[in-house]
C-alpha cells in the first residue's frame, strides 16, 4: 500500500511540476485561456480621413450618429414589469415609421421573425442608420420595450451637392463576421479608400466574474489610427459659384446635361468640377443612372472651341495670315461638302474675320494651307488623343479620326473627332499661360492626421510647351476678338470690368440609336471654353449645356453664358484680381518685417499705399502676411503679428481670403456665415478680445451685374447659331 501510494503522489507531483513548467494542459495553453475568461475590452474605432478644399473646408467627414436595434426575443424579459424586447409590434412599427425612412409594413416585417426563427434581435439596414441626436432624443421619448438605440459613425458631407461626381460617396458595409466598417462606394471616397481608412484601437483589463476591475491589473491601450485626410485643390467658394450657378440654369432650361470644370492655368489646379444631373452624396437622392464623372471618363465632340487650337497651330507654324481672304459658305472634299452655320457664307472674308463668325470653312482652307502632318503635330503636342494623367481613374483618351479626308477636315472644327472636357482644360493652359502646358490635378495633398506626416505633395507638372510665348500671347488677342469684335460671335461673354478671351461651340449630339445626329436648336451641344483676365489669365473655365429647353428668341449661349459669366466674375472678385479699368496700377514690393517695430513699419507701409492691419498690442513684429518680396497693388492689406491683447480691425468689404488669413494669425474664434465679402461683424471696431466669446462674421457674394442682351437682329442669331456637320 505505502509503494502504491507513494507511486501515486509521485505520480501528482510530477504532473505538478509539469503543468507548472509547460503551462499547457492536453494541448490548452493555461494563461491564455484564463486571459480570455478574465480579460475583457471594447473597441476603439478609428475616424475615416476627411476630405477637405484646398483652405481646410471640410468636404467629407465622420460624425457622430446612431443605430437602431429591436431586441424581439422574449427571453431578454426577466421581469415582465420591465420588458427588454418588443410587446407591441404593431404599434412599435406604427410609432418608428414616423421617424425613419421605412414604411410601416416592413418595419413590422422585421420585428415579426418567420416561424421557428430564434433571433435575438433585428436592424433596419441604412433605415435605422446615421440617425441624428435629434430624432435619437424622440424616439428614446416614446419608451419603447426593446428598442436601443447605439452610437455610430455616418459619413457626413455637409455641403450637400458638392462636386458630387468627384467625391463620390461611402456607405457603412457590415462583413459575414459581424464587422462593420465605412466603405467608399464612388467617385474620391472608392478612389482611395484605402488611405482613408483607419485602423480601429483596443483598451483591454483584467476583471472577475461580477465585471469589476481585479486589483493591481494593467490596461492596455491600443490606440486608434485615424485614416489619412485628402486636401484637394478644389476651392470651396469657387465651387459654390459653379454649383449655384449650374443648378440655376438647369433649372431654368432643363438641359440633358451639363458638364463644367475651372481650373488655374498657371499650376494645372482644378478649382471647382460639376456636373448635371448630380446627387446628394449623403442620400444618393439624384444618383439614378450616370456614376461616370464625365469631365473625365465621357467624352464629347468639342464643336467651335477646337478651333482655338487650330488657329494658334496655325499662327505658331507660320501659316496664319489674319487679313487674307477665302471665300466663305462650302468647301468641296471629293463628292462631301463642308458648309458654314450660314450656309451661303459671307462672301470673301478675312481670315480673322472668319474666326470671329466661327466659320468651318476659314477652318478647312488654313488645313489646306498647314497640311496634315504639321496640323496633327500640334494636336498630339496639345494632349488631344491621349490622357492627361489627371489624379483619377478611368480617364478616357477620345479618338482623333484621320482615316478618310473628310474627317481631317472636320477635325479642325471639332466634328467627329472626340475629346473630354479635362483635355481641353489641359490644351487651353498653354495659350493662357505662355506656352507652358500644365497637367491638371485635383489632390493637393495627403497627410496623416496621427503623425502630421505629410504621405504625398503634389507640385504643378509641366506636360511640354506645343506653342511659343508669343504665339499664345496672339492666340488669347484672337480668342477675346471673339468676345469683343464687331464680328465676334461671343459678345454674351463680356463681363464688366474683366476683358474675357475664349471661343463658342456647337456639336451636334449622335442620336440614341447611335446611327446619326439629331438636329434642331434645342438638340445641341453648346459650349465655351475661356480664360480670365486676357492679359494674364489667372482662370480658365470649360462649360458645356447639352440640348437646352431654348425660348423662340434665345440662343445656345444664353445658358452657357450665364454660368461662365457668373462664375468667373465671382471668383476672379474673391480672388482679389483686380479689374482691366485699373489693371496697370503701380506695385509695391513688401520686404521682411520680422523683428521690426511696427510703428515705422505702418507708418512707411500707408506712405506705400497699403492697409496693415495689426495683430496683438504693437511692438516687436513676429510674423507677417504676405510674405517678404510680394508685389502688391494700392489698397492690398499687410497683416503683422505681435504678443499682446488683439483689438478686433474693421472687416468690412473684406475677401473671405483675407478674413480666412486673419483667423489663422489670430487664433481668435470667429466664426464665418455666407461666402463673398463681409457685410457685418457681431463685435464692432475697437473691441479688445478678452475671452472666448465668438466672432461672428457675415459675408455676401458679388451681386451679379451682367443682364442679358437685348435681342439682336436676324444676321447676328444665325452667327450664334453655330456650325453643323458636313452635308453629303
Amino acid at each position: 500500500m505505502f509503494l502504491i501510494f507513494g507511486g501515486l503522489f509521485l505520480l501528482l507531483y510530477w504532473r505538478f511540476v509539469s503543468i507548472q513548467a509547460t503551462g499547457v494542459v492536453k494541448g490548452h495553453e493555461l494563461e491564455a485561456e484564463a486571459l480570455a475568461r478574465y480579460e475583457t475590452g471594447y473597441v476603439l474605432s478609428a475616424d475615416r480621413g476627411k476630405i477637405l478644399d484646398r483652405n481646410g473646408n471640410v468636404i467629407a467627414e465622420d460624425t457622430l450618429s446612431y443605430r437602431l436595434v429591436a431586441v424581439i426575443n422574449e427571453s431578454a424579459t426577466e421581469n415582465k414589469n420591465n420588458p427588454r424586447h418588443v410587446v407591441d409590434k404593431a404599434e412599435t412599427a406604427k410609432l418608428l415609421a414616423q421617424f425613419i425612412p421605412m414604411d410601416e409594413e416592413k418595419i413590422l416585417a422585421r420585428l415579426t421573425p418567420k416561424s421557428g426563427a430564434n433571433t435575438y434581435q433585428v436592424e433596419f439596414g441604412l433605415a435605422g442608420r446615421g440617425i441624428s441626436h435629434e430624432v435619437k432624443k424622440k424616439i428614446e421619448e416614446l419608451k419603447l420595450p426593446g428598442i436601443i438605440l447605439y452610437s455610430d459613425k455616418k459619413r457626413y458631407y455637409p455641403n450637400g451637392a458638392f462636386a458630387s461626381h468627384l467625391i463620390g460617396f461611402a456607405l457603412r458595409e457590415t462583413d459575414d463576421n459581424g464587422n462593420s466598417s465605412v466603405v467608399g462606394k464612388m467617385g474620391l471616397e472608392s478612389i482611395y479608400n484605402e488611405q482613408l481608412t483607419g485602423k480601429d484601437g483596443k483598451l483591454s483589463y483584467q476583471r472577475d466574474a461580477r465585471n469589476y476591475l481585479l486589483p493591481n491589473s494593467d490596461k492596455i491601450i491600443q490606440d486608434a489610427q485615424d485614416g489619412n485626410d485628402i486636401y484637394l485643390t478644389i476651392d470651396k467658394t469657387i465651387q459654390n459659384f459653379l454649383d449655384e450657378a449650374m443648378s440655376r440654369v438647369n433649372d431654368q432650361y432643363k438641359p440633358q446635361s451639363m458638364v463644367a470644370v475651372v481650373a488655374n492655368p498657371k499650376t494645372g489646379e482644378i478649382l471647382a468640377m460639376s456636373q448635371r444631373p448630380t446627387f446628394n452624396p449623403d442620400t444618393r437622392e439624384g444618383l439614378d443612372g450616370n456614376w461616370l464623372n464625365d469631365v473625365i471618363e465621357n467624352t464629347i465632340e468639342p464643336g467651335s472651341t477646337f478651333k482655338a487650337f487650330t488657329v494658334a497651330a496655325a499662327i505658331d507654324s507660320g501659316n496664319w495670315y489674319p487679313n487674307a481672304e477665302y471665300q466663305s459658305g462650302q468647301y468641296k472634299v471629293y463628292k462631301d461638302t463642308i458648309r458654314d452655320h450660314n450656309r451661303y457664307g459671307w462672301g470673301k472674308i478675312s481670315y480673322l474675320v472668319g474666326f470671329q463668325r466661327s466659320s468651318n470653312t476659314a477652318m478647312t482652307n488654313l488645313l489646306d494651307i498647314m497640311g496634315w502632318e504639321t496640323y496633327e503635330s500640334y494636336i498630339k503636342e496639345f494632349g488631344f488623343g491621349q490622357k492627361t494623367g489627371i489624379d483619377l481613374p478611368n480617364e478616357a483618351s477620345g479618338i482623333i479620326n484621320s482615316r478618310y479626308p473628310l474627317e481631317k477636315y472636320t477635325t479642325t472644327f471639332g466634328q467627329g473627332s472626340t475629346v473630354t472636357p479635362i483635355q481641353l482644360i489641359q490644351g487651353i493652359t498653354a495659350i493662357a499661360n505662355n506656352g507652358e502646358m500644365m497637367q491638371p490635378y485635383v489632390i493637393d495633398k495627403i497627410v496623416n492626421p496621427n503623425t502630421g506626416e505629410i504621405v504625398v505633395d503634389s507640385e504643378p507638372t509641366k506636360k511640354g510647351q506645343p506653342i511659343s510665348a508669343d504665339t499664345a500671347k496672339k492666340a488669347r488677342e484672337l480668342l477675346a476678338s471673339t468676345v469683343y469684335g464687331e464680328a465676334g460671335n461671343a459678345k454674351r461673354f463680356q463681363i464688366e470690368g474683366y476683358k474675357v478671351a475664349g471661343k463658342t461651340g456647337t456639336a451636334q449630339m449622335p442620336k440614341a440609336s447611335g446611327v446619326g445626329y439629331d438636329w434642331g436648336k434645342n438638340e445641341f451641344l453648346y459650349s465655351f471654353l475661356g480664360m480670365a483676365p486676357m492679359e494674364d489669365p489667372e482662370l480658365v473655365m470649360f462649360i458645356s449645356v447639352a440640348k437646352p429647353k431654348l425660348a423662340d428668341t434665345e440662343i445656345g449661349s444664353d445658358p452657357v453664358s450665364q454660368v461662365f459669366n457668373s462664375v468667373i466674375l465671382n471668383s476672379l472678385k474673391y480672388m482679389n484680381i483686380n479689374p482691366a479699368d485699373v489693371a496697370e496700377v503701380q506695385t509695391s514690393k513688401i520686404e521682411n518685417y520680422i523683428g521690426q517695430q511696427t510703428d515705422s513699419v505702418m507708418t512707411k507701409l500707408q506712405a506705400e499705399g497699403l492697409q496693415p492691419v495689426l495683430i496683438g498690442q504693437g511692438g516687436e513684429i513676429s510674423e507677417q502676411f504676405p510674405a517678404a518680396d510680394t508685389s502688391l497693388t494700392k489698397g492690398s492689406i499687410v497683416f503683422l503679428k505681435t504678443n499682446g491683447d488683439i483689438t478686433v480691425p474693421s472687416f468690412e468689404s473684406w475677401s473671405l481670403r483675407n478674413l480666412l488669413v486673419y483667423k489663422s494669425l489670430s487664433k481668435l474664434p470667429i466664426e464665418i456665415v455666407g461666402e463673398g465679402y463681409v457685410e457685418s461683424q457681431s463685435i464692432s471696431q475697437g473691441t479688445v478680445i478678452v475671452d472666448d466669446a465668438p466672432i461672428v462674421v457675415k459675408l455676401k457674394t458679388p451681386e451679379e451685374k451682367h443682364s442679358t442682351p437685348p435681342a439682336e437682329d436676324m444676321e447676328m442669331v444665325d452667327e450664334e447659331i453655330e456650325e453643323e456637320l458636313p452635308q453629303d
